[in-house]
């Protein structure tokens, strides 16, 4: 599915539907931010609290009660992420992998990226941070990576922007998804799907 947030504070959501997640919870404004699962969606709205729907067979929608000061939100496969304003993370819905167990003393995240069933977190020292499923190696971060400003999470693989506008991946590489180009640089942004 996809979703798309207007100018005026409202989403806009299309595609797969079977579970609700491309159906806008009615009166659903004032969003500053959105977030697309495998079958579930997240908003954030203005005032730090979240708005989830579509699939909650894993409680990927059943947003912590209390939860509020967020800053960014990430939907992963099955699970949920949050950044709140004073650093930290908070996770809930599938923890199969672990995907969901915010490693103890996280602090001083500046944001957050969801992966098929593992987590990121990209802290103020341009380090990262990863959890959840790794069998192809796409929760462990590599050795001195540094000076990151954006991080990614695909399918079962990684991607961290460095300040120097260079693309570092990791993970699985069936497709080629972490073989970057060589040459590639002068990077602004980046974005993982599934599979690449």
């Amino acid at each position: 599915h996809s979703l798309a947030l207007q100018s005026n504070g409202t989403v806009a959501a299309w595609g797969y539907n079977d579970y609700g997640q491309a159906t806008v919870p009615a009166g659903l404004n004032n969003v500053v931010a959105i977030s697309g699962g495998l079958d579930h969606s997240l908003a954030l709205k203005g005032d730090g609290t979240l708005v989830p729907w579509g699939d909650n067979s894993n409680g990927q929608t059943n947003v912590p009660t209390g939860l509020a000061n967020v800053a960014a939100i990430a939907a992963g496969e099955n699970h949920s992420l949050a950044l709140k304003a004073d650093g930290t993370v908070v996770a809930w819905g599938d923890n199969s992998f672990g995907e969901s167990t915010v490693p103890a003393g996280l602090s001083g995240v500046v944001a957050i990226a969801a992966g098929g069933s593992h987590s990121l977190a990209l802290k103020a020292d341009g380090t990262v941070v990863a959890w959840g499923y790794n069998l192809y190696g796409q929760a462990t971060v590599p050795a001195g990576l540094s000076n990151v400003v954006a991080i990614a999470g695909g399918g079962w693989h990684s991607l961290a922007l460095k300040s120097d506008s260079t693309v570092v991946a990791w993970g699985y590489n069936a497709y080629g998804q972490t073989n970057v180009p060589a040459g590639l640089n002068n990077v602004m942004a980046i974005a993982a799907g599934a599979y690449h």
